[in-house]
């Protein structure tokens, strides 16, 4: 059912004409280009382009016909193809790639609005379904041209970018203030994990005295207990969430095929070298389960702050030094315990250990409560564009004078 007041047009009634990139010889890029080009790459899932990554080039007059106008519809056709996006006006002037169709909008369209409703999940799937290819997808103009839309009136388009615009400057405002607390704890973390940068003991005194620094070795032991109960949980090993039961793991994981015999037992509080720990650092276990014999797991041999130990071992400083220790190691090859206990690592007093902990862990809630209200804010986004852009929330639209 179409709302009242709404239309169905098809891309080519909201456009005056549409055209691909043009093509022209690598040769022709130089840090001194007076045109930009704007690939695929530049672009995200979201249709956001990245204006700071464009090459420029130094490229003929005749080029002029296709530079890009404020609001100009582009698409890729090629590869991830159906990603819309608006431009916005650079100081020099700026062309498509190769890999993407310009579409000049008419009066009959706002580029904002219709931006929004291109990206809708249900006018991407008849996107898709107009292009061509096995696996290699293709669009042309052409097709696109005949893309079918339900849009509502001008006044109302422009309302309806107006309220998403607001929601995506609160989206926009939540990234940025995300990025500056990431930022913040990974300096944080380089100078409390150090010792560059004391923290106030329970008196209010700083910390003073050199730490002490020992092996790896001194510290923790490898410990590798078989043949436990076939009943215990099965422990996935990630680099993004740590050690945490594969039951709980959303993504696809592959599971033993016979016995778990010869796994070995995690418990709370071990640490696990997994094979590409010289990216990621060391995982930490807060569960009990079974992990592959292909795992090392290391356990405590000194008091300790698991906290503490927990955010060094994903310390720049850490992950710098491991992976020097593995330089000449075949990619594949998993870190061996060896490779490990030499390293020198820090052991300042329980006390710092924990204050440490304390401030890096706070950091982190911060972190947490700024990506959940980013996911919020995107979700809800998200069902309002799903009311907005099929008419199904209408919007109040002041008459004209």
């Amino acid at each position: 059912m179409v709302p009242k007041g709404w239309s169905v047009k098809t891309l080519g009634d909201l456009t005056h004409y549409s055209a691909f990139g043009p093509r022209f010889s690598s040769d022709l890029y130089s840090e001194n280009g007076n045109v930009g080009t704007i690939r695929t790459t530049d672009l995200n899932d979201e249709g956001e382009i990245n204006y700071s990554t464009i090459p420029y080039a130094n490229v003929p007059d005749s080029f002029k016909s296709h530079f890009l106008d404020d609001g100009d519809l582009l698409i890729t056709r090629s590869g991830s193809c159906g990603i819309p996006c608006i431009f916005v006006r650079q100081d020099k002037p700026v062309i498509a790639g190769a890999f993407l169709i310009r579409f000049v909008l008419n009066e009959k369209a706002d580029a904002t609005f219709l931006h929004a409703l291109l990206k809708s999940e249900k006018v991407q799937i008849k996107i898709q379904n107009l292009a061509s290819g096995g696996v290699q997808k293709n669009l042309s103009g052409t097709n696109l041209k005949k893309l079918e839309l339900l849009v509502p009136p001008l006044p109302e388009q422009k309302k309806i970018a107006q309220i998403l615009s607001t929601w995506d400057k609160a989206i926009t405002t939540t990234e940025q203030l995300l990025a500056n607390s990431q930022q913040q704890k990974k300096a944080l973390m380089q100078q409390l994990l150090t010792g560059k940068k004391r923290l106030l003991d329970k008196n209010g005194v700083r910390f003073s005295g050199e730490w002490k620094w020992l092996k790896a070795s001194e510290l923790f032991k490898t410990v590798s207990t078989k043949n436990n109960s076939e009943t215990e949980e099965l422990l996935a090993v990630t680099q993004d969430l740590g050690v945490l039961p594969r039951s709980l793991l959303e993504r696809r994981v592959v599971m033993p095929d016979g016995s778990t015999k010869g796994y070995k037992l995690v418990v709370p509080g071990n640490f696990i070298i997994s094979l590409r720990s010289f990216q990621g650092g060391l995982e930490y276990s807060s569960y009990r389960g079974l992990v592959s014999p292909a795992y090392t797991v290391l356990a405590p041999i000194k008091t300790i702050n698991d906290e503490f130990f927990k955010h060094y071992y994903k310390s720049y400083d850490f992950i710098g030094h491991l992976a020097v220790a593995v330089i000449g190691i075949r990619d594949g090859k998993q870190i061996s315990y060896s490779d490990f206990s030499f390293l020198k690592l820090p052991y300042p007093s329980l006390e710092e250990q924990q204050k440490i902990a304390a401030a890096l862990s706070n950091a982190d809630q911060g972190i947490t409560a700024l990506q959940q209200k980013l996911d919020a804010l995107k979700q809800e986004k998200k069902a309002l564009m799903q009311q907005l852009l099929t008419g199904k929330r209408r919007v109040k639209v002041e008459e004209a004078a």
